[in-house]
């Protein structure tokens, strides 16, 4: 395993409470519009807004299973790309039909770009240099105001709830309430400060490419991205949780992870990756389904 840096900031839990608290002053203000194109025999389709803090507008995509609830739920936290799948996409009419899901766009993304529009790459340094400017500060509120929103619905089995997602599902089911499993692959703020400079692959290399544009600032940069290193939320989340790890000898391997797996307080399984999406995907479809009471997953045509 290699040396990570133990940095985790004195007033970690003060400054996720200041978020919630700064979330807490916006109403959600929820707006639901029908989407007849995404609509079909097994769900509704929605399109939803909401406010976050800012206050800025942000957009999601609900779908609901025809039939009476409650249903068990998926919530797809922001990925780090310019445009959210839509559903259907990555999502199969059956499985649809099975759970209430829910994908949400983040500020600067694709439907909830105005004011704001992220650039790719580039987002993950902006406001780097302070802790309370930085952009992902407003995607964590944003995650955790579409979680408050989501567990409003009457719909969705709060026995019943998993993220997915990459570092911001672990996140959100640390800092918000009601997520009883977690499907996390890393790749955003695990030890960032640590194995950045182990890899010239993105996403972690846009810090590198920072640091070379702005030296000066690398302890600035290291302040603020200890509020978002991944290891301290560990002991938050009590969710059942699935790890997305790389393969052994690689940034992200199951020997890297292991400080954030012994601090996770729910039960853990750590998936070493296969290097296939489809094998891949399979297994997270497939440990979903057991978790929820599920015989087996639901996959879209083009894996059967």
């Amino acid at each position: 395993m290699p040396d990570l840096t133990d940095n985790r900031p004195d007033d970690f839990d003060a400054y996720w409470e200041g978020v919630l608290q700064e979330l807490a002053a916006y109403p959600a203000a929820p707006e639901e519009e029908p989407l007849p194109l995404r609509s079909n025999e097994y769900c509704d389709a929605y399109t939803v807004r909401l406010t976050g803090i800012g206050p800025y507008r942000l957009f999601a995509y609900l779908s609901i299973p025809k039939g009476v609830g409650p249903f068990p739920t998926i919530y797809y936290t922001p990925r780090y790309a310019s445009v959210v799948d839509p559903l259907p996409q990555g999502a199969a009419d059956q499985k649809r039909g099975r759970y209430v899901v829910f994908c949400m766009a983040a500020r600067g993304q694709r439907n909830a770009e105005k004011p704001f529009e992220a650039i790719f790459p580039g987002l993950l340094t902006v406001g780097i240099d302070d802790p309370q400017a930085y952009v992902f500060r407003g995607w964590v509120a944003d995650c955790l105001r579409g979680l408050e929103y989501l567990l409003s619905r009457p719909e969705v089995d709060r026995q019943r709830v998993v993220t997915v997602g990459n570092d911001l599902a672990l996140i959100t089911a640390a800092l918000g309430q009601g997520v009883t499993h977690v499907q996390c692959g890393p790749e955003l703020f695990y030890a960032p400060m640590d194995l950045a400079p182990r890899t010239t692959a993105y996403p972690l290399e846009e810090y590198n490419d920072y640091l070379r544009l702005h030296p000066e600032r690398k302890e600035a940069v290291a302040r603020t991205l200890s509020y978002f290193d991944l290891r301290w939320f560990g002991p938050r989340v009590q969710a059942r949780t699935l790890l997305m790890a790389g393969a052994k000898g690689e940034l992200l391997s199951p020997e890297t992870l292991r400080p954030l797996v012994q601090d996770l307080e729910g039960r853990v399984t750590v998936h070493e990756t296969e290097h296939s999406s489809y094998k891949d995907g399979l297994y997270g479809e497939e440990w979903v389904a057991r978790e929820f009471g599920f015989e087996s997953a639901v996959l879209p045509e083009h894996w059967r």
